[in-house]
């Protein structure tokens, strides 16, 4: 309805516009107050995923030892959906790990409609075991690199996509920038993303938000304290009162190699390579976000009228990874997540058609 897509023109963008507009999720039954975001947000988490998901893991032991987890989503009935060439969907919580009930009612959702649903766990997140002391900084790949590959792998003629909700969205927009033309990716979304990185850090969420996502890392950490005691000080770790203070007390005052913030965020900006991703991206963005901040300093809107692989659907109401809406589904972003997956398919095989190429193996 009040939705803005904003990219640069091209032949991909028009496409997306035609799919977009005709889907009934941007025009269905909205939300009786869009003007509290906060109540959005909170009314979000608060709702279980309906039905509960059943979840079977797996454990990817990584060059290092080090070990990431795999939930496969395998429905409430206990079987799998979808085919062998059935399009798998990675799902990337956000930096805390939290595994929200609305990215499981996405995955749920994209369960129905024949893809294969999986969410990808760091080191020692939602449950995952720490073989090693060393965790995942905030835009670093590499582990999310191996469990891509592995992906890969195991479903060589599926189609590999990926969703990002909130802060994991850092994690998933370094992979592409550094992985460019190679992310095995055939493409990508990000709800209610992180841009800036070290902006967000150093601006600082409401405590509403920050001091419960403070403590669930806190209580995570606590875990592996005596694991984590040979490379940070835990004291002053566990101490820390406020994200940014945890992330340099974690990253950059480590025992072994310590290093300057400035430095950290060189390394782990989300969109350091951004230039050379070379994979759609969609990002869903609210205009009232209350955490990821204004959008005049947060969203980097040159991005995405330079850039021809990046959208920005821009709505004026939806708190953060809220996007409410009465009815079934409760959340219009899934099934704008979903169309749009299905609008990238159907763009590449009249792509491929046109041009006479031969499907990639």
């Amino acid at each position: 309805g009040h939705c803005r897509l904003l990219c640069k023109p091209s032949a991909l963008a028009q496409h997306l516009v035609r799919s977009l507009g005709r889907s009934a999720a941007l025009w269905g039954g909205r939300w009786p107050w869009p003007c509290w975001p906060q109540l959005q947000m909170l009314w979000q988490l608060l709702q279980p995923p309906e039905p509960e998901p059943v979840v079977a893991r797996e454990l990817l032991q990584l060059p290092d030892a080090g070990l990431v987890a795999l939930d496969w989503l395998v429905g409430p009935w206990g079987a799998a959906g979808g085919g062998i060439s059935s399009p798998v969907l990675l799902l990337i919580p956000n930096a805390a790990g939290k595994v929200t009930g609305g990215l499981l009612q996405l995955g749920l959702r994209a369960l129905e409609r024949g893809f294969i649903p999986v969410i990808f766990n760091r080191r020692g997140h939602n449950g995952c075991p720490l073989t090693t002391p060393r965790l995942q900084p905030f835009g670093d790949p590499g582990d999310l690199r191996e469990a891509v590959t592995y992906l890969r792998c195991r479903h060589p003629a599926a189609s590999l996509l990926a969703v990002s909700e909130g802060s994991g969205s850092g994690l998933l927009l370094a992979y592409l920038g550094e992985s460019g033309s190679s992310s095995r990716l055939a493409a990508a979304a990000c709800l209610s993303p992180i841009f800036r990185g070290r902006d967000w850090f150093e601006a600082g969420m409401p405590w509403l938000y920050e001091w419960p996502l403070l403590l669930h890392l806190k209580q995570g950490l606590s875990r592996y304290a005596g694991a984590l005691a040979e490379v940070v000080d835990m004291d002053r770790l566990l101490g820390s009162r406020s994200l940014r203070e945890l992330e340099e007390n974690l990253f950059c005052r480590t025992r072994s190699r310590p290093t300057s913030w400035e430095s950290y965020w060189e390394r782990n900006e989300p969109l350091r390579d951004a230039d050379e991703a070379a994979v759609p991206v969609l990002c869903l963005c609210s205009a009232d976000d209350p955490v990821r901040g204004p959008p005049a300093r947060s969203l980097p809107r040159e991005l995405f009228r330079s850039s021809p692989y990046f959208f920005l659907l821009l709505t004026p109401h939806g708190g953060h990874c809220a996007f409410p809406r009465r009815g079934p589904g409760r959340c219009w972003a899934h099934e704008a997540v979903l169309e749009y997956f299905r609008a990238m398919a159907e763009f590449l095989r009249t792509e491929e058609r046109r041009k006479g190429l031969p499907r990639p193996r």
